[in-house]
């Protein structure tokens, strides 16, 4: 025979308030786990994640660790961040020593340096860096009366990007110097060698690269220059043929091209009349020396006489 023993009922008690300790301390765990993940007061920025504050209104500021004026205003800043809700307003922040980048496309050159934002449109921050006039800033709209960063200068241009490039690239060449004078022992005049080299090189591969593209994009127009150039030479020939019959124009036309022909004849005449042949036979070799008549003198003598002979 079984019997069946009741169980008191304090036992079932303690069993309960057991069950119910368990479950509390679940939710507490949950909801620290979920404090613990829930969005900062104040958002750390960077490259990754600056895009956020093209949407919304934001309060941005640019510090550094070794800033005495970022660290002065660090508690008024992070009890701006805590009032985010009550501002409708997201905050951030940003240490330049960590995002070279994002400094450049900002430009910022002092520190520290606090921007506003609404919905992409960027403001300088110049008032008094306290709580309340945190709050009076963004509260009473003070924002509007300060001109807005457009143009080539708003961070989100192209070329303030090639600006956050560029800061980019100075961090990574300081860096590879401290890598060779340091940790390799180059002396500080072999690293400069380095970079110097290094620079040559990469402007002659940019200057090929380029010279391609402008090939790729303009190329040498060889035929038409051949066409233009055989065009020139034949209005050169046409000039020369041109010339060249003005010139026989004006020697036929010319009016004493006949006088001169017959003058020269006389002189031929008289010069082979002349009685003095003992002085021209006893130097025979000064025969050669004396000038011959041209070929214009002689057409000339022709002529003459062709005309006499026609009279």
């Amino acid at each position: 025979m079984v019997c069946c023993r009741v169980q008191p009922a304090w036992i079932w008690s303690l069993v309960l308030v057991l069950v119910l300790a368990q479950s509390a301390r679940c939710t507490a765990e949950q909801g620290g786990t979920a404090q613990m993940t829930a969005e900062p007061a104040v958002e750390p920025l960077g490259d990754t994640n600056w895009t956020l504050i093209l949407s919304g209104e934001w309060m941005l500021q640019f510090h550094a660790p070794w800033c005495p004026a970022c660290k002065q205003i660090q508690v008024d800043w992070e009890d701006l961040g805590k009032a985010r809700g009550e501002l409708g307003i997201h905050v951030g922040k940003v240490d330049v020593t960590r995002e070279p980048g994002l400094s450049g496309r900002f430009f910022v050159t002092t520190l520290p340096t606090i921007y506003h934002a609404k919905e992409g449109v960027f403001r300088k921050y110049h008032g008094a860096r306290m709580l309340e006039d945190f709050h009076s800033f963004v509260k009473e709209k003070k924002w509007e009366a300060v001109e807005s960063i457009s143009g080539w200068k708003s961070p989100s241009s192209i070329v303030m990007s090639g600006m956050a490039g560029l800061f980019r690239l100075s961090v990574w060449i300081r860096q590879m110097h401290s890598y060779l004078t340091e940790t390799m022992g180059i002396p500080v005049w072999g690293s400069y060698i380095i970079f110097a080299l290094a620079t040559l090189v990469v402007g002659l591969i940019l200057g090929l690269i380029l010279v391609l593209i402008a090939d790729c994009v303009c190329p040498p127009k060889r035929q038409e220059s051949s066409e233009v150039s055989e065009v020139f030479e034949i209005e050169n020939e046409a000039e020369e043929e041109e010339d060249e019959e003005e010139v026989e124009k004006k020697v036929l036309e010319a009016p004493g091209w006949e006088a001169d022909g017959s003058e020269v004849e006389d002189e031929t005449e008289v010069f082979n009349d002349s009685p003095v042949e003992g002085e021209l036979g006893n130097s025979e070799h000064e025969d050669d020396l004396e000038p011959q008549p041209s070929s214009s003198e002689t057409d000339g003598a022709v002529r003459k006489r062709i005309l006499k002979e026609d009279s």
